[in-house]
C-alpha cells in the first residue's frame, strides 16, 4: 500500500532560466492550498516585483485560512451550522463564493460538487497526509442515500442554509482557480504586466516573457517531466486534474482524490484532463472548476461535458494512456519526446 502527493508544476525550469537571461526576474514559492505555489514576475523594477509577489502570497494565505474546510475558518463554521440545521450569516465574499460554485456545479451536472465534503473525509483526502485505506462500503452507501449536494443550499442575501444536513462544503476544487484570478488582479493593480502564476498546476499567464509568449508544460501522468508544452496568451489559464496528484494504492489499484458523486468512489477511467481557458474575468476559476467534471464524465461523456462547460481546448489521457485532444488545442500543443498517437476530436 502506498500514498502519493505529487505537486503538478507546469512552469518548466528551462522556461524560467530563459526568462532570467534578458530581464530581471523575481520568483517566490510557498505552500498554500495544500500544494506548492509560485509567482514569477518579469520587469525592470525588482522591488516592485517583490512587493507585488508578497501581496499575492498574502492574499493566497488569507483565502486559505478563511475558507479551509477542515480547520477552524468561516467555511468550517458554515459547515457546522449546516450540520446543526441552522442558517448562517456569511460574509459577502463567502456568500458570493457559494453562489458561484453552485452555478458552476450545476453547469457540470454536479460532477464537480463542492458539497461532497463528507465523502472526501470518508476517503481521507481532506488531510495533507492520508492512509492507504478503503472506507467501509456501508459508509459510502449511507452517504449516497443522503444525496448531499451544493444544490441543497439556499442563499438569501448573505444568509446561507441547507435543507440537507449531510452537505459539507469543500472548496478544494474551486478556490485555487479563484486565487489565480485574484492574483492577476493584484499584479495588474500594482503595475505588473508580465507574470506567471502557478498554483499546483493551475497556471495563468500575464503578458509575455521578453516579448515572447509564456510556454508551460503539461505533466506526463505516468512519467517525470512534461508530455507536451503549450504557449499561453495574455490572461489565459490552464488547469489539470490528474490521478497522480493525490492518490493511494491498495492491492495494486490506484484510488485518486477525484471522486465521482454518482458512485461515491474515485473515477478510475482517466489519468489526466487538461483544459485551456481563454482570457476573461474568471479564466482562473474556470480552469480549476471545469477540469473536474470533464475528468469524471469519463470516456463516454467527457466531450459532451466539455461542450456543456463551454471549454473548447481539452486534452484527455485515459487509464490506458491513450491521448485524446480537441482540434482547437491540438493546433497549439508541442509534444515532448516521442509523439503519442493522439486522437483528435472535434
Amino acid at each position: 500500500m502506498r500514498t502519493g502527493v505529487r505537486p503538478f508544476l507546469l512552469a518548466l525550469a528551462a522556461v524560467l532560466l530563459a526568462a532570467c537571461s534578458r530581464a530581471p526576474l523575481q520568483e517566490q514559492q510557498a505552500y498554500v492550498f495544500g500544494t506548492r505555489v509560485e509567482v514569477i514576475v518579469v520587469g525592470d523594477d525588482p522591488e516592485q516585483g517583490r512587493q507585488a509577489i508578497a501581496a499575492v502570497l498574502r492574499e493566497f494565505d488569507r483565502l486559505h485560512r478563511a475558507y479551509h474546510a477542515w480547520q477552524p475558518s468561516e467555511l468550517s463554521a458554515l459547515n457546522d451550522a449546516i450540520a446543526a440545521g441552522k442558517p448562517y450569516l456569511a460574509s459577502p465574499e463567502l456568500a458570493g463564493f457559494v453562489r458561484e460554485a453552485q452555478a458552476l456545479s450545476q453547469q457540470g451536472d454536479h460532477l464537480f460538487d463542492p458539497g461532497i465534503g463528507r465523502l472526501i473525509k470518508l476517503w481521507g483526502f481532506q488531510a495533507d497526509e492520508f492512509r492507504a485505506e478503503l472506507p467501509p462500503a456501508a459508509d459510502i452507501k449511507a452517504w449516497l442515500a443522503g444525496k448531499p449536494s451544493i444544490a441543497d443550499i439556499a442563499i438569501d442575501g448573505n444568509t446561507v442554509k441547507s435543507r440537507n444536513r449531510q452537505v459539507a462544503l469543500d472548496f478544494g476544487g474551486y478556490l485555487k482557480g479563484v486565487a489565480l484570478d485574484r492574483a492577476a488582479g493584484i499584479l495588474r493593480d500594482m503595475g505588473i504586466r508580465n507574470a506567471l502564476i502557478n498554483i499546483g498546476g493551475n497556471v495563468m499567464a500575464l503578458g509575455s516573457k521578453q516579448g515572447k509568449k509564456w510556454r508551460v508544460g503539461i505533466q506526463h501522468p505516468r512519467q517525470p517531466g512534461p508530455l507536451a508544452t503549450v504557449t499561453l496568451d495574455d490572461g489565459e489559464a490552464i488547469g489539470t486534474s490528474g490521478d497522480y496528484q493525490r492518490f493511494f494504492e491498495v492491492d495494486g489499484q490506484r484510488y485518486p482524490h477525484l471522486l465521482d458523486p454518482r458512485s461515491g468512489y474515485p473515477a478510475a477511467h482517466t489519468q489526466a484532463v487538461t483544459v485551456l481557458i481563454p482570457a476573461g474575468p474568471n479564466a482562473g476559476t474556470l480552469s480549476d472548476a471545469s477540469s473536474k467534471p470533464v475528468f469524471i464524465a469519463g470516456p463516454d461523456g467527457w466531450r459532451d461535458m466539455a461542450r456543456q462547460m463551454a471549454v473548447g481546448l481539452v486534452l484527455r489521457i485515459d487509464r490506458d494512456g491513450r491521448v485524446f485532444v480537441t482540434e482547437a488545442l491540438s493546433r497549439r500543443l508541442e509534444f515532448v519526446g516521442k509523439v503519442p498517437d493522439a486522437t483528435v476530436v472535434r
